[in-house]
C-alpha cells in the first residue's frame, strides 16, 4: 500500500524503492566524490519521477545560479562584489555541469564563502569594542534584495557596524524604556546611558560568539544540501533533498513521536542545555533532570568512558543521546545549582502531545456543543494502526456525542497537512460514502480516492475553521466538505493552495553497491490533487464561504507567493451526491458577515493588518535614537489599538473535554497547565465565538427542522 503525503512543512514520509541499473549512472566505482554521486542521482530520479520534469539548459542554470547565492548570503553580509563577479562566470554553466556531475561552482562558492565568514569573524568583536553613537543622522536599509555588495572589505566592515549598530540601538532602546520607568524607589537601581549601551553591546557579542560557532560546526555536507536544494527547488517549491538527519526530522513531525529520552536541548556558549522536557518522555515521569541543567557528557553504558559534547555539533550531540526505546544512556550532568552527577534515563518513545488532536466542550445557556483542534493529520506509516489523526478524531467525535453535543467546530487552523489515508477516513465521518479527492499521477493516470463506509460518525452542523496556513492535507477535507454541501468553511480569503503531493525517495535504494554512506533522501513531487468537483487546490486553495479579517489579510502568503509553483488547473469532475444537504446556508452565512462587519474588534484587526502591510513595505531605518524612538512609538500606539482585542471574552462557557475516562486530578500539574492555557485562549479567540454564533444559528435551523418534520408526521 502507497501512502501519499499532503504537507505545508512536514509533507510525510514513505520509502518508495525503486532500482535502476548502475549503467546509467556517470560515475565509476573509484570516484571518491559522494557530492558527484549525489548530482547524478538526484538528477536522475527528479527526471524520471518529477511530475512536471524540467529542461536542464542555461535558463535553469540560471535560477540556480540565483537561488543559491540567495541561500547562502541571502542579506549580502559576506560576499563581495569581487566574489559575485568571479562566480558569475558560472551563471550559464551550471547546467551543463550539472549534466557531467561536476560541481566546479559548488566547489568554488564554497571557498569564497568560508574565506569571507572567517574575514567577519576577524572583525565583528573589533566593532563591538566601540561605543555606538545613537545621536547622529544614520540609517540603514533592510531591503536586503535591492542592496549592493560590498565592493571592500572596509564597505563590508562598515555594512556590519551599522548592523550591529541597529541591533544595539533596538536592545538599547528596550532597556532604556525600562530603566526610565523604574519607580522612585528603585532609582538607585538605575544605570547611565553609557552603562545600558555597553550591556547591550555585550550582548550582541555573545549572540555572535553562538552564530559563528554554530557555522563553524557546519559540515561541507550540509553546504552541499544548500546547493542540491537550490537545483531541485527549480521543479517546484515543495520538492526538496533530505540530508540523512533532515529525514529524522520528518519522520518525527509527522508521526507525532521519536525515540529518545523526552528532551529538548540547545547549545550557547559550547554548552548543551535542557531548554523543554517534553510531557510523557523518560525524564518527565521519572523526574530525572530539569530546565536549565547541562548536559557535559553521553556513555551508551556504566563501564564506557563518557564522551564530552561541548565541542561537538549539537546534532552529533544529539545523535549520542537519542536512541532505542528500552536502551540506557548515562548522562553526566551539571545542574542548575552547580552539582555534577550521573543521570540513567532508558530510553523510550516520546508523544508530542502538541501535534494530536484535542477537544473542549463549548455550553451556552441551552445547548452543548463541540470543538476539535486537529494540528495535522499524523501518522505511524510503520503501523497505521498505531495511533493516528483518524483514529483520535474518531474517538473525540464519538465522545463529544456521548455528551449531547448539538453542533460541532473542526478547527484545521495552521494545520500543514500529512497522511491523505487519514484525511479521507476523517472526511467519512461526516459524509454518507463516495469519492473524497482525485489524485493525477505522472503520466496522466487519475485515482479517484474514496470513503466506502456508509456510516456516519456526526450528521449534524459543522463549522471548519481555516486560515491562510491551513495547508494541503487540510485543503483536501475542508474542499471535500464544501463540495458536499456539509460545512460551511469559515476563516481567511483563502487557504495556503498547495495542491501538490510529495513522495519520499530513499536514494540510498535507488543504487547498489553504494559505498559512501548514507545518501539521504529526495522528497519529491510526484502527483497533484483536484476537488471532488474538478477544480485543483493548487494556488487558489479553498476559498471561505465567510472571511474573516486577520492580521496577515494584506500580506502575500501562500504557494502562489512562492519560486516555481506548479500551475494550476482543472479535470472532469468525480461523480459524487451532494443532494441530501441538510441545512439552509443561506441566511446564517449572511447573518455572519454581518456580524463580522459590524463587529469593532474585526474593524480593529483589519485596521492593523493594513498597517502590518506598510510596514513591510517600509525597509528603511533610522539608527539615531530619537528618531527610532518616535518610530517605536508609533509602532507601540498602534499595538496597543490591537491590545484592545484582549478585552474579548466569549460568552460561551469553555471545559477541556476528557477522552481518557480519567478524572482531571489524575492528570499531572504540567499536563493540567498546558490544557488549562488552551481552554483560557478558547474563551478570548474571537474567530472561535462567530463559529459558535453560527454553529448555534445551524443548530437553531436544525431543530427547527426536526420540528417540522414531526409536525408533518
Amino acid at each position: 500500500m502507497i501512502l501519499r503525503i499532503f504537507g505545508l512543512v512536514v509533507s510525510g514520509i514513505i520509502s518508495l524503492v525503486i532500482y535502476f541499473e548502475v549503467s546509467n549512472f556517470k560515475f565509476s566505482s573509484d570516484e571518491p566524490n559522494k557530492d558527484r554521486l549525489l548530482i547524478d542521482l538526484v538528477s536522475y530520479v527528479l527526471d524520471k519521477l518529477h511530475y512536471d520534469p524540467k529542461i536542464i539548459n542555461d535558463d535553469f542554470s540560471i535560477k540556480v545560479y540565483d537561488e543559491f547565492i540567495e541561500a547562502i548570503d541571502s542579506q549580502k553580509r559576506f560576499l563581495l562584489e569581487s566574489d559575485i563577479e568571479m562566480l558569475s562566470k558560472y551563471r550559464l554553466l551550471i547546467d551543463d555541469q550539472i549534466n557531467s556531475s561536476d560541481i566546479t561552482f559548488f566547489n568554488t562558492a564554497y571557498e569564497a564563502l568560508i574565506n569571507r565568514i572567517s574575514e567577519v569573524e576577524g572583525f565583528y568583536e573589533e566593532i563591538l569594542d566601540e561605543p555606538f553613537n545613537f545621536n547622529i543622522d544614520e540609517e540603514i536599509s533592510l531591503d536586503y534584495q535591492n542592496l549592493n555588495y560590498a565592493t571592500n572589505l572596509n564597505d563590508l566592515k562598515n555594512l556590519w557596524r551599522k548592523r550591529l549598530k541597529l541591533s544595539a540601538l533596538d536592545a538599547y532602546a528596550s532597556k532604556k524604556e525600562i530603566n526610565d520607568d523604574k519607580s522612585d524607589l528603585e532609582k538607585n537601581q538605575t544605570k547611565t546611558d553609557e552603562e545600558i549601551e555597553n550591556e547591550s553591546r555585550s550582548s550582541i557579542k555573545d549572540n555572535l560568539k553562538d552564530f559563528f560557532q554554530f557555522n563553524s560546526e557546519l559540515e561541507r555536507s550540509d553546504w552541499f544540501s544548500i546547493y542540491l536544494n537550490s537545483i531541485v527547488t527549480q521543479y517546484d517549491p515543495h520538492t526538496t533533498y533530505l540530508a540523512p538527519e533532515a529525514k529524522e526530522v520528518f519522520d518525527q513531525n509527522i508521526s507525532g513521536k521519536f525515540q529518545g529520552i523526552g528532551a529538548r536541548l540547545s547549545k550557547t556558549k559550547q554548552q548543551v542545555e535542557i531548554v523543554e522536557i517534553i510531557i510523557g518522555g523518560p525524564v518527565w515521569r521519572d523526574n530525572l533532570l530539569n530546565v536549565g541543567d547541562i548536559i557535559i557528557s553521553v556513555a551508551q553504558s556504566e563501564d564506557e568512558e563518557p564522551t564530552e559534547i561541548s565541542l561537538m555539533k549539537l546534532s552529533d550531540a544529539t545523535d549520542l543521546i537519542k536512541g532505542e526505546k528500552g536502551t540506557k544512556v548515562y548522562l553526566t550532568v551539571k545542574r542548575v545549582d552547580g552539582g555534577v552527577e550521573q543521570v540513567t534515563v532508558t530510553r523510550d518513545v516520546v508523544e508530542l502531545e502538541e501535534t494530536y488532536a484535542k477537544s473542549s466542550i463549548i455550553n451556552d445557556d441551552l445547548s452543548k456543543y463541540g470543538l476539535i483542534n486537529l494540528p495535522r493529520f499524523y501518522v505511524d506509516f510503520d503501523d497505521y494502526g498505531e495511533r493516528n489523526a483518524a483514529n483520535d478524531l474518531k474517538k473525540e467525535i464519538i465522545n463529544l456525542r456521548s455528551k449531547g453535543i448539538s453542533g460541532l467546530i473542526l478547527d484545521l487552523r495552521n494545520n500543514g497537512g500529512g497522511s491523505l489515508k487519514t484525511v479521507v477516513d476523517i472526511t467519512g465521518f461526516f459524509i454518507e460514502k463516495g469519492p473524497v479527492v482525485q489524485v493525477k499521477s505522472i503520466g496522466g493516470r487519475k485515482d479517484i480516492l474514496r470513503d466506502n463506509d456508509p456510516s456516519i460518525l456526526w450528521d449534524g452542523p459543522l463549522v471548519v475553521l481555516v486560515n491562510e496556513f491551513s495547508a494541503s492535507a487540510s485543503e483536501i477535507l475542508a474542499a471535500a466538505l464544501q463540495d458536499y454541501n456539509r460545512a460551511i468553511i469559515l476563516g481567511s480569503k483563502q487557504t495556503y493552495g498547495k495542491g501538490t503531493v510529495q513522495n519520499i525517495v530513499d536514494l540510498n535504494n535507488v543504487i547498489s553497491g553504494n559505498t559512501y554512506g548514507d545518501l539521504g533522501s529526495l522528497k519529491i513531487t510526484t502527483d497533484k490533487f483536484y476537488r471532488v468537483n474538478g477544480g485543483s487546490t493548487q494556488l487558489e486553495g479553498v476559498k471561505s464561504d465567510i472571511i474573516f479579517p486577520n492580521r496577515y489579510s494584506y500580506v502575500d502568503i501562500g504557494e502562489k507567493d512562492l519560486e516555481n509553483p506548479l500551475s494550476w488547473d482543472k479535470i472532469d469532475p468525480a461523480r459524487y451526491n451532494n443532494s441530501g444537504k441538510i441545512f439552509n446556508y443561506s441566511q446564517v452565512i449572511s447573518d455572519s458577515k454581518e456580524r463580522i462587519s459590524e463587529n469593532e474588534y474585526f474593524a480593529i484587526i483589519d485596521e492593523h493588518a493594513s498597517w502590518i502591510k506598510s510596514q513591510q513595505d517600509d525597509k528603511i531605518v533610522s539608527l539615531d535614537y530619537l528618531t527610532y524612538k518616535d518610530d517605536l512609538k508609533s509602532s507601540k500606539s498602534q499595538n496597543n489599538k490591537l491590545k484592545r482585542i484582549e478585552e474579548f471574552e466569549s460568552p460561551y462557557i469553555f471545559q477541556w473535554n476528557n477522552t481518557n475516562d480519567k478524572e482531571d486530578n489524575s492528570y499531572n500539574d504540567d499536563i493540567k497547565e498546558k490544557r488549562d492555557r488552551w481552554i483560557e485562549s478558547l474563551k478570548k479567540d474571537i474567530y472561535v465565538n462567530e463559529a459558535m454564533n453560527l454553529l448555534r444559528d445551524l443548530s437553531s435551523i436544525k431543530s427547527n427542522e426536526i420540528l417540522s418534520q414531526i409536525n408533518v408526521d
